[in-house]
């Protein structure tokens, strides 16, 4: 996806990220091009994470201390050791208008202990994360740790909201936990959590989960679904998700959603799609990835229409039902 087309969708904000931008090209490259912005050629807003969810997902290659976190590089097998303070001067470097406190991205599933002992060292780093920040131009958020137990998570809050963020990020959800149960600790954590700040959910989610999600108070959310599904077939449509390499659309002049007013609707059929698909032509990914993004961004615009003209409820009904419907 190029910066324009990104554009002419309507995004609003870039996730970047803090782990692979430090291994490649360097955090000082940037720096010195006049960082994430004039270096990307972006004018819109750019949220960075902390790197600590790479960490997770590289686990075995890491081995975490109070102190920090040491790695290898799964480039080239470098040896690399980040602090909370080095991923927050990172962050600065890049240049980035919202930045993530370091964390410890807590596995699933853990000890109630082994969760409270992962909680408690992401708050010390969230505190060393908070000191560190110096650029008052980037608004720091703190990530909310504890795992799959309320108590631990009003912990966590409590200790973040002491040291005061300008946004509080949701961290640890959909590391393997049934899904139901993500839910149901939002909902009991709705109701505590700070109203004057963002609510940023990290890592959902499917259309229905930023539905509910929504409903459940939240306002931010990042997910590789659309680009990683689109990449791999995988098209979210308003009667649900489509699997365009399936036989059945060998044929099918139909487009992927007669719902959808972007360009590949417009244009392309599902049996144009299907071929490219099953070709391996890397137009596939560029048009299935344009789709899905702009399904996921019409949601999201949607949903804040409907909020303000308080039938959020109703829009959700409707969502639901055709969605579950079947292409």
């Amino acid at each position: 996806m190029t910066q324009e087309w990104l554009q002419e969708l309507g995004a609003e904000v870039l996730l970047s990220n803090t782990y692979h931008l430090y291994l490649r090209p360097g955090s000082d490259l940037i720096e010195r091009s006049g960082g994430l912005h004039q270096f990307m050629s972006w004018n819109g807003a750019i949220l960075t994470d902390s790197g600590g969810y790479q960490v997770f997902s590289h686990r075995e290659l890491a081995r975490i201390s109070e102190e920090g976190v040491k790695f290898r590089s799964h480039l080239d097998g470098s040896a690399h050791f980040i602090t909370p303070e080095l991923s927050v001067q990172i962050q600065e470097q890049l240049g980035a208008d919202i930045i993530m406190a370091f964390d410890e991205c807590t596995p699933y599933p853990v000890t109630r202990a082994q969760a409270r002992e992962s909680m408690l060292r992401s708050m010390r780093w969230a505190q060393r994360s908070h000191s560190a920040h110096t650029h008052q131009g980037q608004a720091l958020f703190g990530i909310m740790q504890g795992s799959i137990y309320p108590d631990l998570r009003r912990e966590s809050l409590g200790r973040l909201n002491e040291i005061g963020f300008e946004g509080l990020a949701l961290g640890g959800f959909s590391v393997g936990e049934p899904r139901d149960l993500m839910f149901e600790i939002l909902d009991q954590l709705s109701d505590e959590l700070p109203h004057h700040q963002p609510r940023y959910l990290m890592g959902v989610g499917t259309p229905l989960d930023l539905l509910q999600a929504v409903e459940l108070g939240m306002d931010m959310f990042d997910c590789v679904l659309p680009t990683r599904n689109a990449r791999n077939g995988m098209l979210f449509t308003s009667c649900g998700q489509l699997r365009i390499k399936n036989s059945r659309y060998r044929d099918d002049e139909r487009p992927v959603d007669s719902d959808c007013d972007c360009f590949v609707c417009a244009r392309y059929s599902r049996s144009y799609l299907r071929h490219l698909f099953v070709s391996h032509e890397i137009l596939s990914s560029v048009l299935n990835t344009f789709h899905n993004l702009h399904f996921y961004l019409e949601l999201m615009r949607n949903v804040r229409k409907t909020i303000e003209l308080g039938t959020l409820d109703s829009f959700a009904r409707d969502f639901r039902e055709q969605y579950s419907s079947g292409c």
